[in-house]
């Protein structure tokens, strides 16, 4: 992937170039896909969603961040289930590669 993926959803901005996530806001983070997991759960009954990016390796987590989105936020956000897709599968070949690799852990 050499095109930077951005996506606006409630307060913060997103952007992902193939390697790194970054989150843009009140508390600006970083999430490199060799040492990050992503889930998405819902929708609920009422729409809502869960974003959850854990960091470390998966035998031992390291931190967990969560981010809890509206319905109708998740509908207005342009370019964030690309830019999810993008992460996930980055994360997968990352994971991958590690494999191959012959990297503990993965």
């Amino acid at each position: 992937m050499t095109d930077e993926i951005t996506a606006r959803l409630g307060r913060e901005f997103y952007t992902f170039d193939g390697r790194v996530l970054e989150v843009f806001g009140s508390h600006p983070r970083r999430f490199h896909v060799r040492n990050t997991d992503l889930r998405v759960t819902g929708p609920d009954r009422k729409g809502r969603r869960t974003v959850v990016i854990v960091t470390g390796p998966p035998e031992a987590p390291a931190t967990e961040h969560t981010w809890h989105h509206s319905a109708e936020e998740w509908q207005r956000a342009q370019g964030w289930e690309a830019l999810l897709e993008a992460v996930r599968a980055a994360i997968g070949s990352a994971r991958d590669a590690g494999r191959a690799d012959g990297e503990p852990g993965t």
